[in-house]
Parts: C-alpha cells; structure tokens; sequence
C-alpha cells in the first residue's frame, strides 16, 4: 500500500520560501495525481493544488497562483511544493495526499501525515 512521508516543513521568514517534499514510500507516484492541502490552526483544511500524473497543475487557492509551483521529481518517486513569497496567512500543516486516477477529478485514496510551516519574522 502507498504510504506518503511530507517534509521540508519549518520556519520562514514573511517573503520568504520553502520547498516541501511529498515523498511515496517504495512507490513510484507516476500514475498518481498529488494534491497539497493545508490546515491552519481552527480552520478547516483546504486544498492548495493538484498536480495530475501529466504534470498540470490545478489551482484552488487563488492567493497560491503566483507564488505556490508543484513539481514532480524525473523518477516520480517525489513530488515538491515550491513556496515562494510566503505570507502569514500561509502557515499550517500541509499534507499531501495521491489519486490512482491521476486526472486531480476525484477523490485521494492515500494521505500523508502532514508537514508544519510556520511564518513569522
């Protein structure tokens, strides 16, 4: 079974950037699309973007469209968050989770444990 391990998670400075890591655990995630949610502190986790198997990225977070790149690794054994010009507002547990269908239509079968990113000066 596909199990998904986050990382990269940390502190940043407001305008600052990280790259999170959405790593498949003896799995390729070439068939997979990966989604990136986040959950802030007494919110409800919203979903930032899909990135399908094709590699097409889908926005659902309009403040994310900009700044926030997915990106898959060339053994797609990896897939990155980018996360460039960070604000405040973008602090939280981020958690990627993966799709066998691949297209970012339908719903995440495997989920991960999540990373924290905290952004404060």
């Amino acid at each position: 079974q596909l199990q998904l391990a986050e990382s990269g998670g940390g502190l940043a400075q407001p305008g600052g950037s990280l790259r999170l890591s959405c790593a498949g655990s003896g799995f390729t995630l070439y068939y997979y699309a990966i989604g990136w949610f986040r959950q802030a502190p007494g919110k409800e986790r919203e979903e930032v973007l899909c990135i399908s198997n094709k590699g097409e990225t889908t926005y659902y977070v309009d403040s994310a469209k900009g700044r926030f790149t997915a990106s898959r690794d060339a053994a797609d054994r990896t897939v990155y968050l980018q996360m460039n010009s960070l604000k405040p507002e973008d602090a939280g547990t981020y958690i990627c989770a993966a799709s066998l269908d691949g297209s970012c239509k339908y719903e995440y079968e495997y989920w991960g444990q999540g990373t924290t990113v905290a952004v404060s000066s």
